[in-house]
């Protein structure tokens, strides 16, 4: 089964102190089917590594680690979202007021017919209103 992941979820698997048993379970099931994101996924994930390096919750090594990590992961990027941007999902983000980062993940789960992997609560609201399947928590 193929999901669409969001950074929350994400980051909360990079930080041991945040990782639950079911943020592990979606990366068991990314590690055999893979996932999708939209494009500004690395930018999200990228900025919360240098938030947390600028806080002292990771060092460098860390985060160099990290990164390598998910570059192994089975991880699609969709390269259609900037096309959807000003349509469908700023439709998405006006309805369920949220930001247009957030319904980016949104909008590609519900054209992929996907779950969503995240632990936003405004988006897992937004999905369960979608009936888009939700992962995570």
């Amino acid at each position: 089964m193929s999901l669409v992941l969001d950074a929350s979820l994400t980051l909360a698997w990079i930080f041991p102190d945040e990782t639950t048993t079911e943020v592990q379970r979606v990366f068991d099931q990314i590690s055999v089917g893979g996932c999708f994101v939209p494009q500004l996924w690395r930018l999200e994930i990228a900025n919360g590594l240098a938030i947390a390096m600028r806080r002292r919750h990771i060092s460098s090594t860390f985060r160099a680690h990290a990164i390598k990590v998910l570059e192994l992961t089975q991880i699609s990027i969709d390269t259609e979202t900037s096309t959807h941007a000003w349509a469908g999902t700023l439709q998405l983000a006006d309805r369920f007021r949220l930001t247009l980062y957030d319904a980016s993940y949104l909008e590609l789960a519900h054209r992929l017919a996907l779950p969503l992997a995240t632990l936003d609560r405004g988006l897992r609201a937004a999905a369960a209103t979608l009936d888009i399947p939700l992962l995570g928590a």
